[in-house]
Formats: structure tokens, C-alpha cells, sequence
């Protein structure tokens, strides 16, 4: 599988082509949803991202896969999965591929397994192709979980620990990227049940009890 790195060989990306220019205008124009609803009321987006190493200076993005959870429901049919390899030699190909994946989030709360790497490649690849401060609102699972379930854990765990202790199966051997952003919505589910009981029951809380939660047990 290929990935980003042959689209900016030169330093300077390729311009973009007006479609992408005049859908990256209006996602900027856009406003974000609401932080402040509860739970059942917000949309939020389990990301998940393939990389060769997890140094976003030096390594490449090779795939993403997204799922929305809303209502406390997984949503198959609102999901996204990006296969960089296919875009082949073409630029305007991961141009468009990045945009579907910004008209994909539309600003809402973003889910993953260790913000630092995941948010490190998006964050990379947005301001490199478009000029794009990519900042959404994070909600960490790696920080959350044994925040919330204490009884399972103290401290950040591999992602295996927590299908296991979860009594979720994940298979064995290396999962495809949208088997794990699959895993990740579930264990998310799990959480938001965790979190409504601890009053943690809007969006807004979620993101404040996940930087809470990274900045309390990194202190340690």
C-alpha cells in the first residue's frame, strides 16, 4: 500500500483543483454542532488511521477509516474508508479523498486510541495538502477508559487490554482498519454508558473529562 509521502517530493503541493477549493471554503464557512447536548443527541466520529511508523514527521499515512455513533447507535451506513494507494499518481485523487473525509466529520467530536499519533498524522497531511489548522474536538480513548473504568485498569493500556477486559471479540492477529475503528465505536459505546452514570453526560464534559484525564495521569 502507498501512501502520501510521493505527493510532496518537492516540498510544495500540487494547487488545488476548484472543487476541493470551493468545498474546503464552505467546510471553513461551516459551523460546528453543539458540545453541549447530551450524549443521545450528539454525532461523534471513531477514527482509526494506517501509517508505516508512528512518527508523523517521518512516516506515512496510508488509510482511514471513520464511523459515526449517534444515538448511542453505530451507523454502518455513515462511514468512511480512504485507500491512499488508490489514488495512484494523481494529487487531485487525495485532495478529493481528504475532502470527502472533512465533509465526513463536519466539526463533529472526534473518538480515538491515542490522540498524540492519530491526531499528529491528520493534523500533518490537513495543513500540508490544504493549509489547514485541523483542530477538532478530541475525545481519547487511551486516556478515557481507565479513567472511567478503574476497575479494569490504572493506567494507559494496549487496545487488546481493553477488548479483553470489555469482553468484546477482536480476533486474533492484526485487524483491518475499519474491523478497529469498529472495535473503538463499541468501546465507546461502552464508555458514553460509563460516563452518563458519572455525570458525564454531554459532549462538552466528555472532551473536558478526556484532556482532564491525559494531563492528571501523564503528571504521574
Amino acid at each position: 500500500m502507498l501512501g502520501l509521502k510521493k505527493f510532496f517530493k518537492s516540498g510544495t503541493p500540487a494547487p488545488l483543483p476548484a472543487d476541493v477549493l470551493a468545498a474546503l471554503e464552505g467546510w471553513r464557512a461551516s459551523e460546528a454542532p453543539p458540545t453541549d447536548d447530551l450524549h443521545f443527541h450528539v454525532r461523534y466520529v471513531i477514527v482509526d488511521i494506517v501509517t508505516t511508523g508512528m512518527n508523523a514527521e517521518k512516516d506515512e499515512l496510508l488509510g482511514i477509516s471513520a464511523v459515526a455513533v449517534r444515538q448511542h447507535s453505530i451507523l454502518p451506513n455513515d462511514a468512511l474508508s480512504i485507500d491512499f494507494g488508490a489514488a495512484g499518481d494523481d494529487p487531485s485523487a487525495v485532495d478529493r479523498q481528504l475532502m470527502a473525509l472533512l465533509k465526513f466529520i463536519a466539526k463533529a467530536p472526534m473518538v480515538c486510541y491515542h490522540f498524540p499519533y492519530v491526531g499528529a498524522f491528520l493534523q500533518r497531511v490537513f495543513k500540508d495538502r490544504f493549509g489547514l489548522d485541523f483542530q477538532p474536538q478530541w475525545v481519547d480513548l487511551a486516556w478515557l477508559l481507565p479513567s472511567l473504568f478503574e476497575d479494569k485498569a490504572h493506567s494507559v493500556m494496549p487496545l487488546d487490554h481493553w477488548i479483553e477486559v470489555l469482553g468484546l471479540d477482536g480476533g486474533s492477529g492484526r485487524r483491518e482498519s475499519m474491523d478497529n475503528v469498529l472495535l473503538l465505536a463499541r468501546l465507546f459505546q461502552m464508555l458514553l454508558v460509563r460516563a452518563a452514570g458519572k455525570q458525564v453526560d454531554t459532549a462538552a464534559s466528555l472532551i473536558d473529562e478526556s484532556r482532564a484525564s491525559s494531563f492528571l495521569r501523564r503528571a504521574y
